[in-house]
């Protein structure tokens, strides 16, 4: 790939996206997302990679969907072109994770693309919100249906009725991010974490996300007995009896992700 608003590197086994659209505080129109799409899958595809870091620059993560690149568009164009849907729903698909280290802003369809993601670390100068009603429409991207199962229903109106912000602490408590960080520590932190789950049999992390995700999906007794069958069938694989005879020889385990 050589792509035009996104800078790409890898730190061993983790794969570092950063939104590059620095004049327009990274606002993602479809060449970005189109971008973003390919290298999710790029990554998905290679066996070297176990994880995931998806950034934006200290200023902002993303301050929201490129209203320029919308504003003009009517009913059937963005029907007929499947706006949004087309080209921001290959996170949803990806079955390695993928963090969101948060500087600044991230609102509208930059806060839902970071909700998209498995799981938020924000620096504390960051920024949260929806405020596409202050625009005339709603969020159009997943903020009306994730932001409620991550803050609740009164927190998740809050936000979307009145378009206001939240800052990193008031999001920490609300549930929507994992962490806060120092501004300065959060990359070191995503990728510490990120290097943390690539150190875990590659098979497992998958099947525990998956888990997780399934939780959101599906009544709890079918959720249970699907996180049983996975539970069962982690004992056929290498990377379990390893681990369990690592801990029982007081070792570190020697993990072959099979």
């Amino acid at each position: 790939m050589n792509p035009e608003n996104l800078l790409l590197e890898v730190h061993d086994q983790v794969a570092l996206i950063r939104l590059h659209r620095p004049k327009a505080l990274n606002a993602l129109n479809d060449a970005l997302m189109d971008e973003l799409g390919q290298a999710l899958a790029l990554y998905e595809a290679d066996d070297a990679i176990g994880c995931i870091v998806l950034t934006g620059s200290e200023k902002a993560f993303a301050a929201g969907a490129d209203i320029a690149a919308m504003a003009t568009k009517d009913y059937m164009q963005a029907y007929r072109e499947d706006f949004i849907t087309r080209n921001w729903e290959r996170m949803r698909s990806m079955r390695k994770p993928v963090i969101a280290a948060v500087a600044g802003y991230a609102l509208g369809g930059g806060c839902e693309l970071a909700m998209m993601c498995d799981f938020i670390i924000a620096a504390d100068d960051a920024r949260f919100g929806q405020p596409e009603i202050r625009i005339g429409i709603i969020p159009g991207a997943g903020g009306t249906q994730r932001l409620p199962r991550a803050v609740g229903k009164s927190k998740a109106m809050d936000l979307a009725l009145t378009g206001r912000m939240m800052d990193a602490a008031e999001a920490e408590r609300a549930g929507l991010v994992s962490r806060v960080v120092p501004a300065a520590r959060l990359l070191d932190e995503a990728l510490e974490a990120a290097r943390a789950i690539c150190a875990f049999p590659r098979q497992t992390v998958m099947l525990t996300k998956d888990c997780v995700n399934r939780a959101f999906e599906v009544p709890l007794a079918d959720g249970l007995m699907y996180e049983r069958r996975v539970f069962h069938s982690l004992f056929g694989t290498h990377d379990q009896r390893e681990g369990m005879a690592a801990f029982l020889e007081k070792r570190s385990p020697k993990f072959e992700n099979r």
